[in-house]
């Protein structure tokens, strides 16, 4: 799953319009246009070529997204300016389950809910080490297939 395909279902999951994405990706610190961020939500399969105008997102710009998401929906943490800075060597799946578990105020179990939802069991050990930091020895790295199934129970609960 790429970049793009993440922002496009994590827009789609949360129904955010384009000039939220737009404000969003300006709390996380990078200026896009309108037509800039509709470029980046083209669909395109991994076989054919992208169109010219298309934008390939990448984990800066990805997890600039996130921090702005953060800020948009929980505001600026006291006494901080501007967005927090980039976490580095964590995975982007990692990344994005700690994030949206931020920005929305979600407990452990309301992930573990959504991930059911979405079609998978995980545990509370399983999902603990995904959130983990990333120098603990019990870390584990978050497959696509986890996201995938977050994002569809994440789809079900805020678009129901």
């Amino acid at each position: 799953m790429t970049n793009n395909d993440l922002l496009i279902r994590l827009r789609y999951a949360l129904d955010i319009k384009n000039i939220d994405m737009v404000e969003i990706f300006k709390l996380g610190g990078m200026d896009f246009t309108k037509e800039d961020v509709l470029n980046m939500l083209i669909k395109v399969e991994e076989q054919e070529d992208a169109p010219e105008e298309f934008i390939k997102v990448n984990n800066k710009m990805l997890e600039a997204f996130l921090n702005g998401f953060i800020i948009f929906k929980r505001g600026q943490k006291p006494g901080e300016e501007g967005p927090p800075p980039a976490t580095g060597k964590e995975s982007r799946n990692n990344v994005l389950l700690k994030k949206v578990k931020i920005a929305l105020a979600l407990t452990t179990e309301d992930m573990l809910e959504m991930m059911y939802e979405g079609g998978i069991t995980v545990s509370k050990g399983e999902l603990g080490a995904i959130l983990r930091n990333p120098s603990h020895r019990n870390y584990k790295e978050c497959k696509d297939s986890f996201v995938r199934y977050f994002l569809r129970g994440l789809t079900d609960k805020y678009r129901g």
